[in-house]
């Protein structure tokens, strides 16, 4: 498999596993050391556990992620998908327009994760 199917591969197994709310396979896409700013330029969460525990806390919310457009990866180490964080509260529904960035090393895990949005971003319905 090349570089990049590899790298779409990971991003889509992400989401999967995202919206089965299936912690250790979300965590198993991630190198030992890999970081992950959600959104970016928040401190950075490294390592397998102080990931886990940002995604224990985010699969809490019960959100579900809906690519808006296809996954699309670099000729080098890197892939990027945008997509929608929908959370459905009794009160309303969120919607969170998002971009992230994944950088990849050579066993085809993730070593960084930013995502990219800000407050026009999200919206409540």
């Amino acid at each position: 498999m090349s570089k990049e199917a590899q790298m779409k591969q990971a991003l889509h197994a992400y989401i999967d596993a995202f919206n089965r709310a299936d912690l250790e396979a979300i965590v198993a896409l991630y190198a030992p050391d890999a970081s992950v700013e959600d959104p970016y330029g928040s401190p950075a969460k490294t390592g397998h556990t102080a990931i886990r525990e940002f995604y224990a806390s985010s699969l809490q919310s019960g959100a579900k992620l809906e690519l808006d457009a296809p996954i699309r990866a670099s000729m080098a180490d890197a892939a990027a998908m945008a997509f929608t964080a929908v959370v459905k509260t009794p009160e309303n529904v969120i919607r969170v327009s998002v971009i992230d960035l994944m950088t990849f090393n050579e066993q085809g895990l993730i070593t960084s994760m930013r995502a990219y949005f800000g407050q026009s971003d999200i919206q409540t319905l």
